[in-house]
């Protein structure tokens, strides 16, 4: 049987904040550990059906790029739906929550430059 690996490594400050993000792969076509300024991992607990959630950044991670990063999270959820169940009604609220918050994110940007 193949096996596949992916590894994470946080660097934390006195505080326990993460200050630096590395993950490697064993299928990483970029070869090699890379930085990231954020992660977000989620496993289905299938004992108690229920999410075990890792969330973290660092203290570097620019508020801008954090929604950007949340607006893809959702895409991404809304493309595993679609793969996994092929649900059209919670695509479509993903999909659409997706597009407010880029909306969102888009006036915001807009009022920041006036």
């Amino acid at each position: 049987m193949k096996k596949s690996e992916i590894n994470f490594t946080v660097q934390l400050d006195e505080n326990r904040v993460p200050e630096k993000i590395f993950w490697d792969a064993t299928e990483n076509p970029n070869e090699g550990i890379n930085e990231t300024m954020a992660i977000n991992l989620n496993i289905w607990d299938q004992y108690h059906k229920g999410l075990l959630g890792i969330n973290l950044w660092t203290k570097e991670m620019p508020v801008d790029e954090m929604k950007h990063f949340a607006v893809d999270i959702i895409g991404n959820l809304s493309q595993m739906i679609k793969d996994a169940t092929g649900d059209p009604k919670i695509i479509l609220i993903l999909e659409e929550a997706g597009k407010k918050i880029t909306k969102h994110i888009e006036e915001e940007v807009k009022s920041q430059q006036q």
